[in-house]
């Protein structure tokens, strides 16, 4: 069972809800949110000179996160400066608790009760990473397995996390029995605070590995492989569990999360999982009606392009857009009546002969004129 987390006084100088910016009615679930996007945003790893910061905020999670350490953190600053020994017994100077057992009122408050005490820290979750991976248009219309090499903590080799040198492990702290808090007795009061000889741990190493100085991680590069699902799109978010950051104190690892980038096609466009195509025609083919090979992006297709085709006109082939999970899209083509900035001869006769033809038709009779 948890034991209820013991006051420390700089819980009455620091609001823990605005360090994390969220109000005192907040649910686990906002504060869980409020703190992994500002441990991202000052991350030590990445932001260089925003330690203090991140300090601040991880501690201020790991009380509010716990529902116990919450609660006694509510209570005192409730209480304000008596909780930490300005109560009034009977007289003057503080609430006035006459005929009260205070022990009995604050027990639970302080986590002192029949001589329980606090435990070492437990596991934590690792941080999230984030990187971005760039794609051909192929690669995202029809999927991949690749890799992004990442930069961040990982498992140090030479010692396998334990931060102690080869051949020595970790062992127990002497100045707290493994506890990770030793316990400052302040008159009628007993608080605890983390150890200073093993950083809360609960175990020192006394010779640290020569490769990580005793961290039990390294920042090293590595390769994480991805399998990108067909019909993935620009911007498209892909979250892999358990891929980020190594955990602490055997917590599990954090998620990483690969941000697509897509290059453009220098034909096909996209429009979800449609693929869109222009496809110049003569005027002869649009007005008679032809058969044309068009592209797709695995081979070519036959299209028939009715008579009398307008320029600007979509067809659909079907089943020849990108590949979803639900079946894949279309391919959307549209008609555009090529005008030849040159004319032969020939051509030239041509076109006389059919503007003649065409002297009784006006195709701008609906405007009027």
């Amino acid at each position: 069972m948890t034991q209820p987390q013991q006051p420390q006084r700089e819980w009455l100088d620091v609001d823990y809800y605005k360090v994390l910016g969220v109000p005192g009615t907040a649910t686990e679930k906002e504060i869980t949110k409020a703190y992994r996007r500002l441990a991202k945003e000052n991350h030590p790893d990445s932001h260089p000179g925003r330690e203090p910061r991140f300090k601040e905020i991880s501690a201020a999670y790991t009380v509010l996160s716990d529902p116990e350490k919450r609660k006694s953190y509510d209570d005192v600053r409730k209480l304000g400066p008596g909780a930490f020994g300005g109560y009034g017994f009977g007289g003057g100077g503080g609430p006035g608790f006459e005929g009260a057992d205070l022990g009995d009122l604050l027990g639970g408050l302080f986590g002192n009760r029949g001589g329980r005490k606090r435990g070492a820290p437990g596991p934590r979750r690792g941080d999230d990473l984030e990187s971005s991976l760039n794609l051909s248009f192929d690669e995202a219309v029809q999927g991949v397995t690749t890799s992004v090499t990442l930069m961040g903590s990982g498992p140090c080799g030479t010692c396998n996390a334990t931060g102690a040198a080869p051949g020595t492990s970790p062992v127990v702290c002497s100045a707290c029995g493994g506890r990770g808090s030793v316990d400052s007795n302040q008159g009628f009061f007993s608080f605890s605070q983390p150890c200073n000889m093993c950083n809360g741990n609960g175990m020192r190493v006394e010779r640290p590995c020569p490769s990580c100085h005793g961290s039990g991680g390294e920042q090293k590069a590595r390769d994480v492989k991805v399998r990108i699902p067909a019909g993935v799109e620009n911007g498209q978010r892909i979250r892999l569990k358990q891929r980020g950051s190594i955990g602490i104190n055997g917590g599990p690892p954090g998620d990483l999360y690969v941000v697509v980038r897509v290059q453009e096609h220098s034909m096909f466009g996209r429009r979800g999982k449609d693929l869109t195509l222009s496809v110049p025609v003569t005027f002869p083919e649009a007005a008679l009606g032809a058969t044309l090979s068009v592209p797709t992006l695995d081979g070519t297709v036959s299209l028939r392009i009715p008579a009398g085709t307008r320029s600007g006109r979509t067809l659909r082939v079907k089943g020849r857009g990108a590949a979803a999970a639900g079946g894949a899209g279309d391919l959307l083509v549209t008609i555009e009546v090529a005008v030849p900035t040159e004319l032969s001869e020939d051509q030239r006769a041509a076109l006389e002969a059919l503007r003649t033809a065409d002297q009784h038709w006006n195709p701008r009779a609906g405007l009027g004129v």
